[in-house]
């Protein structure tokens, strides 16, 4: 079976076990690695952002004794955060996250439409890319002023309710558009709803134009990459049997040069990487890029499964 229907069909099990899952007793907990947005009912499980940001200011509103069973909790959920990090890595990005495959199918109406890629300059593609860095500090930070300024209750999940695209839109699956609402409640879950419907409407067009646009901002990509060092999912590069055809980075969603340009170290999972595979697969030397779990190679690029692909295709067409 070519890697490219495996990662097809993993992401639409994974899609309906996340967003229905609850429905039928299917429980992951609060800690994934990934975008199943706790707003949608009955989910199988929920994006480890929203724990982080209430665990975090949970703690900074308690009292002594409050703080302490607190504080357990939230090291539950981050040791879980890191087990499932360490266990598979990007994999959660490229594999197994519902917000991907939404954007997966974006990607596939616009390509049956025949409507071209949006391209973006290298500085600006690099520009944007430090954004989810920023939005990592904004949820991060706004719940600890929040907490001690005493402010408003509805600033403790700061980017679940006023940036992250999932809200509004992954409800829509089980037929729930409250979320694309206006709430005037107060000046403040007014405010947020405004840059929620806002932002996903942008995302929405983004991802429709560019393929995984979201992921250029998703902050966690970087809580991934944190703990890439101790992970045992290691893609790598044989710099030496490069021959710099540049496939790698052509067929790449999310526009990594690192995996072409690299030329002395043999890692090549940077933070945007979504352990995709798609250039492994397009890589027509052998051996040339892999992915391995320890010392076992899960995949490696191969001459012959080049030829493959290519010859299937050219059946399909």
């Amino acid at each position: 079976m070519m890697v490219t229907k495996l990662r097809l069909i993993t992401q639409h099990v994974m899609f309906f076990a996340l967003t229905y899952g609850g429905r039928f007793g299917i429980r992951f907990g609060h800690s994934l690695p990934c975008f199943s947005c706790p707003y949608v009912s009955g989910c199988g499980g929920s994006c480890y952002l929203m724990a982080l940001q209430g665990n975090w200011w949970g703690l900074q509103m308690s009292t002594t004794d409050m703080m302490t069973a607190m504080g357990l909790e939230s090291l539950a959920h981050l040791g879980i955060f890191i087990l499932l990090v360490i266990l598979l890595n990007k994999f959660w990005c490229g594999w197994i996250c519902p917000f991907g495959v939404v954007q997966d199918w974006l990607t596939y109406l616009r390509r049956r439409l025949a409507i071209h890629e949006a391209q973006f300059r290298w500085l600006t593609r690099d520009r944007l890319k430090t954004v989810k860095w920023i939005l990592l500090a904004y949820l991060l930070i706004v719940p600890l002023l929040i907490a001690h300024a005493g402010g408003h209750y509805d600033l403790h999940l700061p980017f679940c309710r006023s940036i992250c695209p999932a809200k509004p839109l992954m409800p829509l699956f089980v037929g729930n558009v409250r979320h694309l609402a206006l709430d005037f409640t107060n000046a403040v879950t007014l405010l947020f709803t405004i840059l929620s419907v806002t932002i996903a409407g942008g995302m929405l067009v983004g991802m429709f134009f560019k393929e995984r646009f979201f992921c250029l901002f998703c902050p966690m990509l970087v809580l991934i990459h944190i703990f890439r060092k101790i992970s045992p999912v290691r893609f790598e590069k044989n710099v030496d049997g490069c021959i710099g055809c540049g496939n790698c980075q052509r067929m790449c969603p999310m526009d990594i040069r690192a995996v072409h340009e690299q030329k002395t170290d043999k890692n090549v999972l940077s933070v945007d990487c979504l352990l995709c595979m798609n250039c492994t697969e397009a890589c027509p030397g052998d051996e040339v890029l892999s992915i391995r779990f320890f010392k076992w190679r899960l995949f490696a690029s191969s001459r012959n499964y080049v030829a493959r692909r290519f010859a299937q295709r050219q059946r399909l067409s």
